[in-house]
């Protein structure tokens, strides 16, 4: 291995100045600086990034714990982050947290043992006020940045969010404006702040068409596709007269589409479908979902830039962005007959 006195040797110079020279400091002349980092790179060169953190006090290493990779929706901001960590000269580590919160203390400690410079966490959400994890971060020196809402357990911390409210308030405007009156919710994790924004706003847009909220067309989903649809088959059996369903995510909606093409419904005809988050597969469905583009690539940007200013030692303020609404095949005009109604007595006879 090529050290910094071996091409201290060959260019003729001390080991201190071909150090300053690969650290690009502005003392050493830019002929020198040039010829000993064009020697460094032709030697093949690598720095000892242990003696540059003992140096420098900083790893270069940033930590993100997210519940799953698999999400489409965190992989986009995880790449966002990662792409602009590399410019910055940074390694980012990854770890899946699956949702637990043991299993996210557990990550955050191992990334803390590695003396990372910065956190990026998107909580695993809890029912109580405090969690330990929390606590120990927000007494101790390393940024931390949310990749989500705040909850109270960890409001202490500068958060990166979509603005979930007008955005699901919008969704189902779309639909009111359609002729919809009875539209079903299904619904996400109620223990999550976007789960519970969505929701309100959905309420909201109702309350202002001057519409009452029915919790009867409000079913409790999930997340993922096999939860729309077992859902769908629940909103069938219990005789519900909705023209259209509105989901916390993509993934619901797909679920919940299949199914009810399934069942012999057509979609928008006879019932309407609008999703969360414009993941690849909603644009690639069956019947391309109509669904709110959540801004995946300005979160991860926003939140790089966020922890940027929070390693330079700078206040850096927390970010809600706008998410549009994307229409597609999936809605349209409400049916002039109750779909559902006429499909559960089909399936009884």
């Amino acid at each position: 291995m090529t050290r910094l006195k071996d091409i201290a040797a060959k260019t003729g110079v001390s080991v201190v100045t071909v150090s300053k020279a690969l650290r690009d400091a502005p003392d050493v002349s830019p002929p020198v600086k040039t010829r000993i980092q064009l020697l460094a790179q032709q030697l093949g060169y690598i720095p000892d990034s242990s003696a540059q953190v003992l140096r420098t006090r900083r790893t270069k290493l940033l930590g993100v714990a997210v519940p799953s990779l698999s999400n489409p929706i965190l992989s986009r901001i995880v790449t966002a982050i990662e792409e602009r960590s590399f410019e910055l000269g940074f390694q980012v580590l990854v770890a899946q947290t699956l949702d637990i919160p043991e299993r996210e203390e557990t990550c955050i400690r191992r990334f803390l043992s590695r003396r990372v410079d910065g956190l990026f966490v998107l909580p695993a959400y809890r029912l109580g006020t405090e969690a330990r994890i929390y606590q120990e971060l927000a007494a101790g020196r390393v940024p931390i940045v949310l990749l989500g809402h705040a909850a109270p357990f960890c409001n202490q911390f500068i958060s990166i969010e979509t603005d979930d409210l007008p955005a699901s308030h919008a969704a189902t405007q779309h639909l009111l404006k359609l002729g919809h009156k009875r539209i079903a919710y299904f619904t996400g994790p109620s223990v999550t702040p976007w789960t519970q924004e969505r929701l309100e706003g959905y309420r909201r847009a109702l309350r202002a068409a001057n519409l009452e909220v029915d919790d009867k067309l409000i079913f409790q989903a999930g997340r993922t596709i096999e939860d729309g649809s077992k859902t769908a088959l629940q909103m069938i059996n219990e005789s519900c007269d909705a023209t259209a369903v509105q989901t916390v995510n993509d993934f619901v909606a797909v679920g919940c589409g299949e199914e009810l093409l399934k069942q012999g419904l057509k979609i928008p005809e006879d019932i309407s479908i609008a999703g969360f988050g414009n993941i690849v597969l909603s644009q690639y469905f069956r019947v391309p979902l109509t669904t709110v583009n959540q801004p995946k690539l300005r979160l991860g940007v926003a939140a790089m830039e966020a922890m940027q200013r929070l390693l330079l030692g700078k206040p850096a303020e927390g970010k809600r962005l706008a998410a549009e609404l994307v229409v597609r095949a999936s809605t349209g005009i409400a049916s002039a007959t109750n779909p559902l109604t006429r499909l559960k007595a089909g399936l009884e006879k």
